[in-house]
């Protein structure tokens, strides 16, 4: 499968900005000062479903062929790339059927069907649903889209490094979650591609650490569970064409706990009255946990979503009050 480069990630800018807007970055002087850095953040859960993966939803529906629109399309997903999967669906008139796990948040799980989706609850984690995604779609020809395994995909999401290129050009790190590693890969590429010096940091949970562990080891390396909260870190296996761009985006990996995210979800909502999911929360909490990574240096944290439900924020209040 053909890598993307800048110029795939310039090339779906047209279809991106058919439908969205860019995100704010906004400058958050609390969060500086207690790291020591000049802290941004980038806030992709303003995007319409809460999370930056729309971007490459709309850039991979816009391509399809006739023939595969009219075939129709199946994903799998834990909530936030569904959710882009059934915007763009709807926004090109293609069925959707979206496979998520029996455990789902039931937020994203209805906002996937207020969107027009079938969904269906399968499997005990994502990579279960995936597997019967992939059987339904060899039994009934419906287009299998991939949550990570998708060069269209990447290329839409990369269009986030096109912004914080855009508004701060001279940013010298870059904080970024990872559970399959889409926007990482895409927009630590256009990053270091428009400005070499930037280093790119990757954030997963320590209950879900499969990138981490198969990027020390050199191998992809599967793991039994990924029992966290953060959905969108929730990965048990590395998917082969992000963990080969990963390998050589990535300048450093480092793991957060799930107390780390809960307590990061309050720092944010305390500093931008924005509320973060688990996974969206990641990279503010690596940059509390390892201050000396990025002490003096211009960061931007990616604020990946924000699809948290209020059950679970109130506990989270309650937890840390």
């Amino acid at each position: 499968m053909k890598r993307i480069t800048i110029r795939d990630i310039f090339e779906a800018k047209e279809t991106v900005y058919r439908f969205l807007k860019p995100t704010p970055l906004f400058y958050n002087k609390q969060l500086s000062e207690k790291t020591g850095a000049e802290i941004y953040i980038k806030f992709e859960n303003h995007q319409p479903v809460g999370a930056f993966k729309v971007r490459g939803g709309l850039v991979k529906l816009c391509r399809l062929t006739a023939q595969k629109k009219e075939a129709g399309v199946c994903t799998a997903s834990t909530g936030n790339h569904g959710q882009s999967i059934a915007f763009a669906s709807r926004a090109f008139g293609v069925k959707a059927r979206i496979f998520a796990p029996a455990n789902s948040n039931p937020d994203k799980t209805r906002a996937m069907r207020d969107l027009g989706a079938d969904v269906v609850l399968k499997g005990k984690d994502f990579d279960e649903a995936r597997l019967i995604c992939e059987k339904y779609s060899a039994n009934t020809g419906a287009v299998h889209i991939h949550v990570a395994n998708e060069p269209d995909l990447l290329s839409g999401v990369g269009t986030i490094g096109l912004e914080i290129f855009e508004s701060l050009p001279d940013v010298d790190i870059l904080i970024n979650p990872v559970g399959g590693g889409s926007s990482a890969c895409s927009t630590g590429l256009a990053l270091k591609t428009l400005n070499p010096k930037v280093e790119v940091i990757g954030v997963q949970a320590e209950k879900a650490p499969a990138i981490y562990n198969s990027l020390k080891a050199g191998r992809i390396i599967e793991h039994e569970s990924a029992d966290t909260f953060a959905g969108g870190l929730a990965t048990r296996i590395p998917f082969e064409y992000t963990f080969g761009i990963l390998k050589d985006i990535l300048d450093d990996m480092v793991l957060v706990s799930e107390d780390e995210m809960e307590k990061a979800i309050i720092s944010l909502f305390d500093t931008t009255h924005n509320i973060a999911e688990g996974a969206g929360a990641a990279s503010t909490a690596a940059a509390i946990k390892y201050p000396e990574k990025i002490k003096g240096k211009k960061v931007v944290l990616l604020l990946t979503g924000g699809n948290l439900t209020r059950v679970k924020f109130h506990e989270i209040l309650n937890k840390w009050n």
